[in-house]
């Protein structure tokens, strides 16, 4: 009862987690594209009402009039009716948190633990994971605080850091709990960029604005910094969320150096759209962005397995399957923590194996399967196990 309450737990925080994902991401990629895309105010008068651009837009069969003031409008009071953006934000990260718990954390014997790459305890394994978190984020934050104005710069040492945590990650936890990782790791940053800097900043200049001060800008530049990191962590973060549907991405010798690349794909295909709302279009980045994901295909490939030599006997086969499969894979699970079998698969009969031979010989060869190999299966097996598909996978002897 116990996991299956916990499997409900999973889908329903995992469905808050998208929902409140996607009102994120939508407000983040909307508030980007629409300061990118302001004009000078067409009217004198605007400019000295404090108008520092506008966009008028159609949609939903009305049109749209936006007008951004730096530091609040001139001469007039500023509106007690203010939409704040920030709730979204909070939503997605505590859910994110909540899935992190439930699946890598509860179950961190089968999914953030490899003993092959270092042998842990759930215990050890959670307080990495908590620690990694928070270091993560203060050594971004600092690296932010003391580099205002170094925006270049300090988006090459940011990248460099992600991309020697994605590495350090793939040293201490499973390949899987390592992506996870450099996800919540990235999400934690723009989270914490909202809550510590970008809503603080913009209360600290409606309290001046509404008191008569001279308005400080400082606070508006370090939330425009955070807010841009915010927009190109975006699409490495939603290429993470889905990478655990595909094995291939991350189940690989390199695949700290797979996620590298598509972390760069990422960035390049956001940069032009960002480019492209201010009128610039520079095919040439999601060109990039393409070829970069294009060169892993060649290397990623399975490599061709010889079906000569002995015929591998079904027998075998299924003796494996039998071992290190139907504990997790069967109608009733006996391996603890699943209530039912992983993505509905089941390999009990000869029938259920053929019917996923080919999902079989590819995440058995590419080492995902077993989780964490916590069945122990051996490379012989797996070796065997490739042979019989590649000989066609048939179900008698």
């Amino acid at each position: 009862m116990e996991t299956y309450l916990l499997d409900w737990a999973n889908l329903l925080v995992r469905w808050l987690h998208l929902i409140a994902g996607i009102a994120w991401i939508g407000a983040s990629f909307y508030f980007v594209m629409l300061d990118n895309s302001l004009k000078p105010p067409k009217k004198a008068e605007d400019g000295k009402r404090g108008v520092f651009g506008e966009l008028w837009a159609v949609h939903g069969g009305g049109f749209y009039h936006s007008q951004k003031y730096l530091t609040g409008p001139k001469g007039e009071p500023l509106t007690h009716d203010l939409h704040w953006s920030k709730w979204e934000a909070y939503t997605t990260w505590l859910s994110g948190m909540g899935l992190l718990a439930l699946i890598y954390w509860i179950g961190a014997s089968s999914y953030l633990i490899d003993s092959n790459v270092m042998a842990l305890t759930p215990a050890a394994a959670v307080g990495i994971s908590i620690a990694f978190l928070v270091a993560g984020w203060v050594f971004y934050d600092l690296l932010c605080r003391n580099m205002v104005g170094k925006d270049g710069l300090l988006a090459a040492i940011v990248f460099v850091f992600v991309m020697v945590a994605n590495y350090a990650l793939h040293q201490v936890f499973s390949a899987r709990g390592a992506y996870i990782h450099v996800g919540a790791m990235l999400g934690t940053m723009m989270a914490a960029n909202v809550f510590f800097h970008i809503i603080p900043g913009q209360k600290k200049m409606v309290e001046q604005i509404r008191a008569g001060q001279e308005v400080d800008t400082m606070p508006g530049i370090i939330g425009k910094q955070r807010s841009v990191h915010n927009t190109y962590f975006t699409l490495p973060v939603l290429f993470i969320m889905i990478s655990n549907h595909y094995p291939m991405t991350y189940a690989s010798k390199h695949g700290w150096l797979v996620l590298a690349v598509m972390m760069l794909a990422g960035v390049l295909i956001r940069q032009f759209f960002v480019l492209r709302h201010r009128g610039q279009v520079k095919v040439w980045l999601p060109a990039a962005g393409v070829a970069l994901i294009a060169a892993l295909i060649v290397p990623m490939a399975p490599k061709m397995v010889d079906a000569g030599g002995e015929q591998i006997a079904f027998a075998k086969v299924k003796q494996v399957m039998d071992q290190r499969c139907v504990s997790c894979h069967a109608a009733k699970p006996s391996f603890d923590g699943f209530a039912q079998a992983p993505k509905g698969v089941m390999l009990e009969t000869p029938e259920q194996i053929g019917q996923h031979a080919a999902k079989i010989a590819e995440t058995v060869a590419s080492g995902y399967m077993p989780l964490g190999n916590l069945t122990q299966i051996t490379a012989a097996e797996r070796e065997s196990i490739a042979i019989w598909f590649a000989q066609g996978a048939r179900l008698a002897d």
